[in-house]
């Protein structure tokens, strides 16, 4: 046994607690990935002259994060856990579950499809409201929300959850709650693959004209791809499965989230050439 194989069981999700507040690396890596997208994109306005008003891009950021919040959270209801509006409705929005009473239980599950969806209509709204073309936006930050995704799977690495099915390969490793088979670290390949690879290709071409108002179905597509072949290597949820065929629930989200980036090319051609 290599000592890699039990990284996860060594690795502590909390960083420090004082009574009942608890400071958690979950927290921290949600901090730190607004944080790096938000430094690649002042580093656009200094460096490649930027004409979109940079006091609205700054705006921009807060309803961004209300928007992975607020969309991550419903969307998880809605794609994994819709039995929860009839038996739960509290627990949707509030960490608290009326069962036996009013008992605190916090937040369990977030949908990364969930988030953004709400990140896209909240900036739908924000570029509307400051009359800034949407897809400028979008061009803007998405090449470097990937670098930032990153830090989210790291999250979940050190949390121990989301990991991947049961395997032999000498770089599978053990699950706290499993601690009786080596699984694949699919946190890990998501964070290389959807993250820093992706970043690597969108961050490389953010300033090719060709690709101009294009980076957020690029987006959909590059990171539907890299997320629908991962899912193989990663745990269903267990009170889900496989939901057709042998494809999961994160796989069919990602098949969706492929065909409306496909679908939002000629659209956005087409918008450009009028």
């Amino acid at each position: 046994m290599t000592w890699w194989q039990r990284l996860p069981e060594k690795m502590n999700p909390e960083i420090f607690s004082l009574g009942p507040f608890q400071l958690r690396w979950y927290g921290m890596m949600y901090v730190m990935a607004f944080s790096i997208v938000f430094v690649l994109v002042m580093y656009r306005y200094r460096v490649e002259g930027v004409l979109i008003n940079k006091k609205a891009t700054q705006d921009w950021f807060g309803l961004a994060i209300l928007g992975v919040l607020l969309g991550g959270r419903l969307g998880y209801v809605l794609f994994y856990e819709s039995d929860m509006i009839f038996t739960n409705p509290l627990g949707i929005l509030l960490p608290f579950e009326l069962k036996d009473g009013l008992r605190y239980t916090g937040f369990a599950g977030m949908s990364f499809h969930g988030g953004v969806i709400g990140v896209i209509l909240l900036s739908l709204f924000h570029c509307q409201r400051h009359k800034i073309n949407f897809w400028d936006m979008a061009d803007l930050v998405v090449p470097a929300i990937p670098l930032g995704y990153t830090f989210g799977r790291l999250g979940n690495f050190i949390n121990g959850e989301l990991y991947g099915r049961v395997t032999q390969r000498p770089w599978g490793m053990y699950f706290p709650t499993d601690m009786a088979h080596l699984r694949h670290p699919s946190q890990l390949y998501e964070a290389f693959f959807e993250g820093i690879v992706l970043f690597i290709i969108l961050w490389g071409l953010r300033r090719q004209p060709i690709l101009s108002r294009l980076f957020l179905p690029l987006y959909l597509i590059g990171y539907g791809v890299a997320r629908f072949f991962i899912e193989f290597f990663r745990e269903p949820d267990a009170h889900l499965g496989a939901v057709l065929g042998p494809l999961s629930m994160g796989q069919l989200l990602c098949i969706a989230m492929v065909l409306a980036g496909a679908a939002l090319i000629p659209i956005v051609k087409s918008a450009a050439s009028e």
